[in-house]
């Protein structure tokens, strides 16, 4: 009997988990069945339960694995100099767009968490999870503004939390509607318009 070596073991993961992400992109979360999977990935069902416990473990691991967009640019709110709020608040903006254009996986993976999952019970950290992002997101816009405002960078009238839910929003429904039709505009280039334009109309 042939040794499994933990390589093998790690290579035999992969697989099956860019299998499911391949499968969970074209046919859903809901429809994908781990024996799809499994004839997929050229293994048994046993072999997928040896690494996952069940459907929802290998699709919360998929997820592990990759960075969505919007938290692979938080780095760049919370390490702001705020000598700017404002335009760090575009930096952020513009840091997920180019990576929703530029890396396919992620790409891939946010689609699938965004458009082709079903919130059940057994999913329940994937929606924890984009609901943790969208309040931090939130928080640290709602604190950037707060304090473009006390800097005299953005007007005194501004109302932070506001603007930052409509933030919040438009980077949401960009990367959404660019995720359904992507050859309708280009995400970077009318994302910086769209950000810039809201960022600019609360500036003194």
């Amino acid at each position: 009997m042939v040794r499994r070596t933990k390589a093998d073991a790690l290579a035999t993961s992969m697989n099956i988990l860019d299998c499911a992400e391949c499968l969970f992109a074209e046919q859903g979360v809901s429809r994908t069945t781990l024996h799809h999977i499994a004839v997929k990935a050229g293994v048994s069902r046993g072999a997928i339960y040896w690494h996952f416990d069940d459907k929802a473990a290998l699709f919360n691991a998929m997820m592990e694995r990759v960075k969505m967009p919007l938290e692979s640019a938080m780095q760049i709110l919370q390490s702001s100099s705020l000598e700017d709020p404002l335009a760090d608040l575009q930096d952020y903006a513009m840091a997920a767009f180019r990576l929703m254009e530029n890396d396919p996986r992620a790409r891939r993976v946010f689609e699938i968490a965004t458009l082709k999952l079903e919130y059940t019970h057994e999913m329940a950290a994937v929606r924890e999870r984009r609901a943790d992002m969208a309040a931090r997101c939130i928080a640290m816009a709602e604190r950037s503004v707060s304090v473009a405002a006390r800097i005299g960078v953005a007007r005194s009238s501004t109302d932070p939390r506001e603007t930052a839910l409509a933030f919040w929003a438009l980077i949401d429904g960009l990367l959404r509607a660019w995720m359904i039709a992507p050859e309708s505009f280009g995400l970077t280039v009318m994302g910086e318009k769209i950000i810039g334009a809201h960022l600019d109309a609360l500036r003194t």
